[in-house]
Order: C-alpha cells, then structure tokens, then sequence
C-alpha cells in the first residue's frame, strides 16, 4: 500500500463477528486495529464505564484521527450505522482512503453469537446485549453506511466469503 494511509472500516450488526475479522485484517495489511467496544471494555477495566457511550466514542474517533493523522493505515471496528456514524467518518476521508468492510449476517445466527458471547467473556459485561436481545427486531434493524466509497460485503455466518485473503487484498488496495 502506498500513497498515504488508509482507513478501513469493518462494519456490521451485533454478533457479525466484526472485532475478528478486524484483527485478521489488520493482521493481513500490517497495521492497528481500533475496535469500539474495546475502547468501552478497557474503560469498564480501569473503573470509568461509559453506559451513555459518549467518552468511548470520542475517545475511539481521537484515536483514530491521530494515527490516520500520523500517517498510519488504520482498521476501524464498530457497529458503524449510517445515521450515527457518517457525521464522524466524513471528516476522516480528507485524511485517508476509506474503505468499508460490510460484514453480514442473518439475525438468527447474530443472537446465538450474541448469546453465547454474553456466558463466554467477561468483558461483554461493559455492553448492553441483553438489552439488544429483549428489543424486537433490534439486530434486523442495523443501517449500513452510505458513503461514495468502495464497499466489499463479507459473509461472516460461517467463516468469510469472500475469503480472508480477498478481503485483505480489498483492504489493502
């Protein structure tokens, strides 16, 4: 890759496996991955929870901007839905190349994830899944980004298809 940084945005609903594949791509490119709910973990971790999101948002896009401003490619995880988070990636295409990785996944399949992940990891306590599993059609309702930038969706129900390298080279493009 060259030609200056890009930003690469893996987005999708709940439970569609967007924090792994993330780390599998910024593996492939060679570069950090910045995942939301991570940022909201580590918050939970050092006693500072955010229920209303809004310092881990910040704090997320901060550190962002900064590294896309450092010049460095960046992989960026959330449940990035069009209303919300176009406000805040617009400004981010005048920094790098953006691309957006659309993970997809049936709501049948992203609430055994969600599920399991609740019993299986501790840190999903900083998250409110069993709010989004009480919400009717909650995980039918995400809206994916609408931005004039290229878009590769990515099948995650049983694996990736297209297959991880394809989508690495999309990233790395």
């Amino acid at each position: 890759m060259t030609g200056g940084p890009a930003l690469i945005v893996v987005s999708g609903p709940p439970g569609a496996g967007k924090t792994t594949l993330a780390h599998a791509v910024a593996r492939g490119v060679g570069c950090p991955a910045i995942c939301r709910d991570e940022v909201r973990e580590g918050m939970l971790h050092a006693g500072t929870p955010d229920p209303a999101m809004l310092r881990t948002n910040a704090a997320f896009f901060a550190a962002v901007e900064l590294l896309l401003r450092a010049g460095v490619t960046v992989v960026a995880e959330a449940a990035f839905q069009d209303r919300i988070w176009r406000p805040a990636l617009e400004p981010l295409t005048g920094l790098a190349a953006l691309r957006v990785i659309r993970c997809v996944i049936g709501p049948a399949a992203a609430e055994a994830r969600i599920r399991e992940r609740m019993t299986a990891q501790p840190t999903r306590s900083a998250h409110n899944d069993a709010k989004l599993l009480a919400a009717p059609g909650a995980l039918a309702g995400w809206e994916p980004i609408s931005l004039s930038v290229p878009v590769l969706a990515v099948d995650t129900t049983d694996g990736y298809l297209p297959e991880l390298p394809e989508i690495v080279a999309f990233a790395a493009d």
